[in-house]
């Protein structure tokens, strides 16, 4: 009988969105899982994900998480009858109390909600979304002279 193994598979992917690091100034992260279907669970353990365009959405009335414009590729083994929508809305699962603190910041603040990275935690895939404020021109050239 196979035993449970422990922790992360080595070879599962990490689709990183490094230009959010770039345009925003991140405060605040949070790990949230995504609601996904069969098909696209598949294209994103193939890294066929694409989170530039990508942002979040916080309602705090009812409490809800959800996410915009990413673009997970269709899986071409399931065939057309099972096929996903390439873009769409998703749902982000978090904690209550978590939504509406994020929900309260992006309409005191003016902040935005990016996705920063997707990833799998013991099988299952997790978005790591960050609070950030826009940079301007001279702010990330500012950031990248003291980054080197």
């Amino acid at each position: 009988m196979a035993g449970k193994h422990d922790g992360d598979r080595p070879n599962e992917p990490v689709i990183e969105n490094r230009q959010a690091r770039h345009d925003y100034a991140i405060e605040d992260t949070l790990e949230c899982g995504i609601e996904l279907l069969g098909t696209e669970i598949k294209s994103v353990r193939a890294s066929k994900v694409s989170l530039a365009e990508g942002y979040v959405s916080a309602h705090a009335v009812p409490p809800s998480l959800t996410l915009h414009s990413v673009h997970i590729a269709e899986y071409p083994p399931a065939g057309k009858a099972v096929q996903h929508e390439p873009v769409g809305v998703r749902r982000l699962l978090a904690h209550r109390k978590e939504i509406v603190k994020l929900a309260e910041q992006v309409k005191r603040s003016g902040a935005t909600i990016v996705p920063l990275k997707i990833y799998f935690k013991n099988g299952r895939a997790k978005l790591l979304i960050g609070l950030g404020t826009g940079r301007k021109a001279a702010d990330k050239r500012q950031a990248i002279a003291a980054r080197e």
